[in-house]
């Protein structure tokens, strides 16, 4: 399978919702929360296996830009200032494919830390 393009990146609900739509036919509206705790950043995901970061009280976080990187990548400035992570064309495609066990990962990281959405 080709690796997907993207046809349109559109912020929607004031920052809130990130639609994407790719070549492949598929489309899918990430929440900004769920873009800021699944950034693809060092500071999130760490320099290797078992730093990764666990990332809560994001439940109001909003995107404020968008900045495009090159022409593989989108940069996403958040409202709580976090800008460092760049997501690929084939990162948000596997964000959008994927959400429902990254999500249900994620709730369940977040459950066992003891910490909130917020």
């Amino acid at each position: 399978m080709a690796d997907p393009w993207p046809l349109e990146l559109l912020s929607k609900q004031q920052g809130r919702i990130l639609n994407v739509r790719f070549d492949t036919g598929e489309s899918f509206d990430l929440e900004a929360e769920y873009l800021r705790v699944e950034s693809p950043s060092a500071e999130v995901k760490g320099h290797g296996p078992g730093q990764e970061q666990l990332v809560h009280g994001k439940r109001n976080v909003s995107m404020t830009r968008l900045e495009p990187v090159g022409t593989y990548a989108v940069r996403i400035i958040f409202s709580d200032g976090h800008s460092t992570g760049l997501y690929t064309w084939n990162y948000l495609a596997k964000l959008g494919r994927e959400h429902e066990v990254i999500w249900s990962a994620y709730l369940e990281k977040l459950a066992k830390a003891g910490q909130t959405r917020g």
